[in-house]
């Protein structure tokens, strides 16, 4: 079949025009860092993490600092003991106490004791008007009839009213969890909040004014960059005393040191740029030339740098707090956490393992959203 091809009209205009969708800068840049999958992991870790912080409180029904003694260090998956009539489970605490649990894995009342056997290392307890023994030797076993020695079925199953167990006084391990997440996520916002304010404008004004001001700004930051941050750290932390509001100073009064170097460099690079030069032949003042036409321009190196800063900001919260410098009982932090963990190590790994995960997890997120962030607002790599 013979077809007539007939060429279309184009006008010079048509010819010239970029067929391409305007993207705005941000989008360019959320472009980059969503093809990254460790970033967008990263930020999803983010978000849960607030959520489970912010929100997670409201639906466990426990306080942080509520303590009961009789549910002290008890496992997120537990070992329970049959009862004599089937109905229900047993269950062995560390100060060799009965409790009821059911066939979900809810704790319930107490056995009451009746006495003591010394002799066959047993405790007798009631249920329901027949005796039970607990054997409380090398290893603490119950007996359903003390008379025969019959011993009572065993399972393990999960602990229900206590999702990731009770520390050494009885509190809830995952309320604790959510409020410590909750204090180390505040601490290192609002000290990186403060690192950005400071360090911006010391670094821009430095960078920007040059020669001997600058010299001597960045000697102050060569004199305070020799201290060990850590010992800085804890010094201002023993002058202030232990509290949320100290370790905020504390970290904020030195943290800013990093982000000022950034600026700086980000400026002394920036100020003799074509368009800095026709700010100033129009007559624009220093406030004005710093402040909307160079930080605008080193936002990306900024955003980058406090991103990593976060994980450090938490890392050295947690440090203080496993210091036992940090906040004070009965406030929850990652660290006291940790740092409450470390008498029952050996009986009660979870304690140190659960807490010591979310700094990691933490840690991980931030890093990997700030390394996405260093991509995507890289203009080498827009095509």
């Amino acid at each position: 079949m013979k077809r007539n091809w007939e060429a279309l009209q184009q006008t010079n205009e048509e010819r010239e025009r970029i067929w391409r969708k305007t993207r705005s800068f941000a989008g360019d840049v959320w472009s980059r860092f969503r093809k990254k999958p460790t970033a967008i992991a990263g930020f999803l870790i983010i978000v849960l993490l607030v959520l489970f912080s912010v929100l997670g409180p409201l639906f466990t029904g426990k306080s942080y600092s509520e303590q009961d003694l009789n549910a002290a260090n008890i496992a997120p998956r537990i070992k329970v003991f049959e009862t004599p009539d089937g109905n229900g489970w047993l269950y062995i605490t560390q100060s060799m106490k009965l409790l009821r649990v059911s066939a979900e894995g809810e704790f319930g009342e107490q056995l009451s004791k009746l006495r003591e056997d010394s002799e066959r290392q047993m405790l007798i307890f009631d249920y329901e008007g027949s005796e039970l023994g607990l054997y409380y030797g090398k290893k603490p076993y119950l007996v359903v009839n003390p008379d025969t020695l019959v011993i009572a079925k065993s399972r393990r199953i999960r602990n229900r009213d206590y999702l990731l167990g009770t520390d050494s006084l009885g509190r809830d391990i995952l309320t604790r969890l959510m409020y410590g997440s909750r204090v180390s996520l505040v601490v290192a916002f609002v000290a990186v909040i403060v690192n950005l304010l400071i360090g911006i404008l010391y670094g821009g004004i430095s960078g920007y004014l040059g020669g001997n001001v600058d010299e001597f700004m960045m000697r102050i930051v060569d004199i305070i960059s020799t201290i060990p941050l850590t010992l800085y750290v804890i010094l201002i932390m023993v002058l202030l005393g232990s509290g949320l509001g100290s370790i905020i100073v504390a970290l904020g009064s030195v943290y800013w040191v990093g982000m000022a170097r950034v600026v700086r460099g980000q400026v002394l690079s920036l100020k003799q740029q074509e368009f800095v030069l026709a700010a100033r032949t129009i007559g624009s003042s220093t406030s004005t030339i710093l402040f909307r036409h160079l930080i605008p321009n080193a936002m990306g190196a900024i955003l980058v740098t406090a991103t990593m800063l976060i994980p450090s900001a938490i890392f050295m919260e947690a440090f203080l707090g496993f210091l036992g410098i940090g906040l004070k009982p009965p406030l929850a932090s990652l660290g006291t956490m940790c740092n409450d963990a470390t008498e029952n190590l050996r009986s009660c790994p979870y304690q140190l393992f659960i807490p010591a995960f979310v700094i990691v997890l933490i840690m991980f997120a931030f890093n990997f959203v700030g390394d996405g962030l260093r991509d995507a607002l890289d203009p080498k790599l827009r095509k």
